[in-house]
């Protein structure tokens, strides 16, 4: 992925923007064109991250980003950043801010993917691409960097199963606990996850969760917890792990242990793996999917092709084969924290294995 994204950055053949709508906007178009080309490494990226509760926006994909495209031009690109809070109104005024400053690419990571579509059409139609961020945004987009997310999902279906070994029975009743509507990932995450798990298990209750927010995830396992019975769960479907975080909560006060699935590797997800209170995570590398929306985003303000970088095509309700990488994913559970997470220099044992954590660790040969 590395030698990849130097390739577009270094290699790729320059293209010409393709002409549209009044003469008038064809020439402003080909001016921006000969522009970008103009600028060289001069250029400024825009950079929009969706929310700051899931720890791995700010502590992983910004400072991977930023520090990929500043490599791949020469530490001479400006770099814009916000972060939208989880307010989709909010990130539609961080992108007319960016319009209004002039940046030449802009990599969006939508709140709502589909309420961001007027904002990516605005974007456009000032001559700016939009790179899609690790959710599909609805729009004129030039290219889409992602993991596949209904394998993200089938793989935390199969874990839970795995967990379950001889209770995996069709009378097994599980509550599944999906992210929030407004993200398209979270829906082929549920999707991939039922493809797992139905005709295996009972799905006694199943929840789509606001804003992702683990204080809902909670309330949701408690809702869960009063109607099915505690000694009736077999297992729950968390679609990440801070929502794991809230959901153990609640089964820990009802004096509930069963397996619990996450996703993001986040350091809690993984202390609680250590620990033996969630069952898993899926660990979602992401170096290599920053990396290619650096690529991609830097390409594509030099005037660049992206063929050398993004083999895959996705097409959303709005536009059809866009340039893509589809980065894959893992399973991670307290049997490969060190070919995984502590390998790949996400965290040190020490980041891990901290005061209560010790024990756990020393357990499992995490020294």
């Amino acid at each position: 992925m590395r030698r990849a994204a130097v390739a577009v950055a270094a290699g790729a053949m320059a293209v010409s923007l393709a002409a549209c709508g009044s003469a008038k906007e064809s020439g402003d178009k080909a001016d921006s064109s000969k522009s970008a080309a103009a600028k060289g490494d001069n250029i400024k990226v825009g950079l929009l991250l969706p929310e700051n509760k899931t720890a791995r926006y700010e502590k992983f994909d910004r400072p991977l980003i930023e520090k990929k495209i500043k490599e791949l031009t020469n530490d001479k690109a400006t770099i814009q950043y916000n972060n939208a809070r989880q307010d989709a109104s909010l990130q539609a005024q961080q992108v007319d801010t960016m319009i209004t400053d002039k940046v030449d690419v802009l990599i969006v990571d939508a709140v709502d993917a589909k309420a961001i579509k007027n904002s990516v059409q605005k974007a456009v139609d000032a001559g700016i691409k939009v790179v899609a961020y690790d959710r599909l945004a609805e729009g004129p987009i030039s290219a889409y960097t992602s993991f596949d997310n209904e394998e993200v999902g089938k793989t935390q279906g199969e874990a839970l199963l795995t967990a379950l070994g001889d209770k995996a029975t069709k009378s097994s009743k599980i509550v599944m606990i999906n992210g929030s509507v407004t993200d398209p990932n979270a829906a082929q995450f549920k999707k991939g996850a039922h493809s797992a798990l139905d005709g295996k298990v009972t799905i006694a209750k199943e929840y789509d969760t606001k804003e992702w927010s683990p204080d809902n995830a909670n309330s949701e396992m408690e809702t869960a917890i009063s109607a099915i019975g505690a000694k009736n769960i077999a297992g729950v479907y968390s679609a990440n792990d801070g929502m794991a975080g809230g959901i153990i909560t609640a089964l820990k006060a009802a004096g509930v242990s069963v397996p619990v699935t996450g996703q993001d590797a986040e350091l809690a997800g993984v202390q609680r793996i250590v620990t033996g209170e969630q069952y898993m995570s899926v660990y979602k590398p992401y170096a290599p999917e920053a990396e290619a929306a650096a690529a991609m985003a830097v390409a594509l303000a030099k005037g660049e092709s992206l063929d050398s970088v993004a083999k895959d095509k996705v097409s959303s309700g709005s536009a059809t084969d866009v340039p893509s990488v589809l980065v894959p994913v893992q399973s991670l559970t307290k049997d490969n924290i060190k070919d995984t997470v502590i390998k790949d220099g996400v965290y040190t044992v020490a980041d891990i294995c901290t005061g209560k954590y010790k024990a756990a660790c020393d357990k499992l040969g995490l020294k």
